[in-house]
């Protein structure tokens, strides 16, 4: 699986990095065809806590799954938007076995 981890509006430091590319790599123990993983990190410019958002795009064999998060931190974010996709991906898994 490829990966690509990309900051907007901010240098992220290696312990994020480090962080969303260990929760990615989980992904592959639901589904074990996944192509590509693009991560987009963002700092919206808003008074709110809630200004970080993470942006994830997963591509498997025929289809992509896209899931967009926004909370205080990078981290929950990005667990909250993964949390996503492996439930999508889990759905994806038993539609295929089905067929």
């Amino acid at each position: 699986m490829e990966l690509h981890i990309q900051t907007v509006n901010f240098n992220a430091e290696a312990k994020l990095t480090e962080f969303v590319q260990k929760k990615i790599g989980k992904l592959e123990q639901v589904f074990d065809h996944i192509i590509a993983a693009d991560v987009f990190l963002k700092k919206e410019n808003s008074s709110e806590k809630d200004n970080k958002v993470a942006e994830i795009r997963v591509s498997v064999p025929g289809n992509e799954f896209v899931v967009k998060k926004q909370c205080a931190s990078f981290e929950e974010a990005s667990d909250q938007a993964i949390d996503v996709l492996r439930r999508q991906l889990r759905n994806h898994k038993e539609k295929l076995r089905i067929n």
